[in-house]
């Protein structure tokens, strides 16, 4: 019987198996290019997300502050001034509000209670941007204010505003503006005020806030 010597087998690939190599090796890398650009896409939308969410909390909590802290007491004279004035723009609303306030934010005395300042919210197109306003704080003395004007220093709190709506609550019903010095002394704030904030985020999506403030000094007995 005639034995036939075993084939001997070469060593390595051939075409077809590079080929499918590379394939599968080129399918591996796409899956994990598109993984890390859904991760990054996807950081990137949550710090977006985080930094717009901030800035109008920021917003909100600033003019709550001031709101809650209106001038109004029998005490001590104070330079009782709330002036809300309601403004469209592109059908949007755009108010400008002005607040003589005692907001222990911005500067604190021995006794424990700030300076009284006159702040004022306004609003201004964004020249960069025509969708877009620019909300402007202003802030100066009101004992200076009372004694005759003064420069106010004024900062941008965002340029990628959207509509700024403030009402304000009698006691019977809200009203869309408001004018502290047409109204009698111990009646001069709003009970309470809402404040609605819409801000575009970076691919200039609305992001709306909300908040309803109470004014403590508006129940004073006079």
């Amino acid at each position: 019987m005639i034995r036939r010597a075993p084939r001997r087998l070469d060593g390595g690939f051939t075409l077809i198996e590079m080929m499918l190599a590379v394939m599968i090796l080129g399918v591996v890398m796409a899956m994990l290019a598109g993984a890390f650009s859904a991760v990054s896409h996807g950081k990137v939308q949550a710090e977006n997300r985080l930094n717009i969410d901030h800035e109008g909390r920021a917003i909100l909590w600033t003019l709550s502050n001031e709101f809650r802290d209106a001038v109004q007491t029998p005490i001590v004279p104070s330079h009782v001034l709330l002036l809300g004035l309601a403004h469209m723009s592109n059908g949007q609303p755009l108010d400008n509000v002005t607040i003589s306030t005692l907001d222990l934010s911005h500067s604190m005395s021995l006794d424990g209670f700030g300076a009284e300042q006159v702040v004022t919210y306004t609003t201004a197109p964004n020249p960069q941007h025509p969708q877009w306003s620019l909300l402007m704080r202003s802030e100066q003395s009101a004992l200076i204010l009372m004694g005759g004007p003064s420069a106010a220093n004024s900062v941008v709190l965002t340029n990628n505003l959207l509509s700024l709506h403030i009402r304000y609550f009698d006691g019977s019903m809200w009203q869309e503006s408001w004018d502290s010095a047409s109204l009698p002394p111990g009646r001069q704030l709003p009970l309470a005020v809402t404040i609605d904030i819409v801000i575009a985020d970076s691919r200039g999506h609305p992001v709306g806030f909300s908040t309803q403030v109470s004014l403590p000094m508006s129940f004073t007995q006079w």
